[in-house]
């Protein structure tokens, strides 16, 4: 499976050794994230550090970890497909956009995010995190 994940997603990765993380590091799927939300990232660390309760060298080193399951995906593969994106959910969530036309650029994707803005548009599928738990687990790679 090929998924493009949004920030929500990978912060729950980082903040919770959870069912997220466990999908990320162990399903052998394919995750993308677009470089330039990159700062999405760093912009939330303080959040993270609080919730999570992780040091600043404890989240660098789970941060890499996580990211050598996630390909980024560099602006220059997005940016043709911004503004075909952009209409379809430009007027309902201008921040959901890049994850889209991320998804635009990679061929077979689907899109991994519990926003429920990105499912206005029925161009690309939108996978909630329920929904990967259960494919996850028909996989028999993980008992709920």
């Amino acid at each position: 499976m090929i998924l493009v994940i949004d920030t929500n997603i990978l912060l729950a990765g980082l903040i919770k050794d959870s069912t997220v993380r466990k999908i990320i590091v162990e399903s052998g799927w394919k995750f993308h994230y677009p470089e330039m939300s990159f700062h999405e990232v760093w912009k939330y660390k303080g959040l993270v550090l609080e919730k999570s309760g992780m040091n600043e060298e404890e989240y660098a080193e789970l941060l890499n970890h996580l990211l050598k399951h996630i390909t980024l995906v560099p602006e220059e593969r997005i940016k043709p497909k911004i503004e075909e994106a952009n209409d379809l959910l430009g007027k309902i969530d201008p921040d959901d956009v890049v994850f889209l036309a991320t998804a635009f650029s990679i061929e077979d994707s689907k899109i991994w995010s519990d926003d429920s803005h990105l499912e206005k548009q029925t161009r690309t599928k939108v996978l909630k995190t329920r929904d990967i738990v259960k494919l996850f687990s028909q996989d028999g790679d993980l008992l709920l």
